[in-house]
């Protein structure tokens, strides 16, 4: 008599959500529909999946009412199996490979192997891009879970289009030191490859250190750099101002300041280069 075969996996989907996450709308005001920012495709998708790992259950919860709204939930959010990645990858990231990430998340994938589709969530733009989720998405490959990126916002390179620097080679440094002076030797590190390869510089701030950031880039850049900051992407009041850092200068004095329209407590893309 012939053996079942065994069941196939199903496909980890990275599914992007929009960039309104964590940003308050303003008062009186709703978060837009979610089909302004997410093709139809990507919602179709998202409203199928009932397993999902993320980084924060109660936004994916609150992604998935406003999916909804447009795209009917296969199953209702009650039935919705949402697994949350560990603390760890939260507080420290799980971009560099380690035994303990890895093996959780061969965990969390346990509904993929047993043929379920499953989802991989941040609370903004694309799981694994500036945000946890790479452990997932190579203890997938490593079980051999078909891994498919669904189309929608990626903060950072919709930043690179806007600023008019080098989208041919460039680098996302992550985070840049807190303390002032170790911030400021990183920031002429920073400064020093991009103006001798040509290569754009770019990296983010949780957004209550945007300010503080901003004025560290105008006090320690050369004026011939040139600096982009684009913040608020794809919410109403973004904001996107690139210029030469003695430009930034002359237009907000002595950059105590920093750029009066941008939105600087929403989340911010910052590029430095030529």
């Amino acid at each position: 008599m012939p053996s079942t075969a065994p069941n196939r996996p199903g496909t980890l989907y990275l599914v992007p959500t929009p960039l309104d996450f964590g940003c308050t709308p303003e008062q009186g005001a709703a978060h837009p529909a979610i089909d302004l920012h997410l093709p139809q495709g990507t919602l179709h998708t998202a409203a199928r999946l009932t397993h999902w790992i993320t980084e924060n259950a109660k936004s994916t919860r609150a992604f998935l009412k406003r999916v909804d709204a447009v795209c009917p939930l296969g199953q209702p959010l009650q039935a919705q199996s949402i697994a949350e990645l560990p603390r760890q990858a939260h507080k420290k990231g799980d971009h560099d490979p380690a035994v303990a990430s890895d093996d959780q998340a061969k965990q969390l994938l346990a509904p993929a192997q047993q043929g379920h589709d499953m989802g991989l969530v941040s609370e903004a733009g694309m799981p694994a891009i500036a945000d946890p989720g790479s452990s997932v998405v190579r203890a997938a490959h490593a079980l051999g879970i078909p891994v498919v990126p669904l189309t929608g916002p990626v903060s950072l390179m919709l930043a690179l289009a806007a600023s008019g620097l080098n989208g041919q080679h460039f680098a996302f440094v992550g985070y840049v030191p807190h303390e002032a002076s170790e911030r400021a030797k990183r920031l002429r590190e920073l400064e020093a490859l991009a103006l001798k390869t040509g290569q754009t510089q770019i990296f983010i701030e949780t957004p209550y250190r945007n300010t503080a950031l901003l004025q560290a880039l105008l006090q320690t850049l050369q004026p011939q750099t040139r600096l982009a900051v684009c913040s608020g992407l794809t919410l109403p009041q973004q904001h996107c101002r690139s210029a030469l850092v003695g430009q930034w200068r002359s237009q907000n004095g002595n950059g105590s300041a920093g750029a009066a329209a941008a939105p600087m407590d929403a989340p911010a893309v910052f590029l430095i280069g030529r």
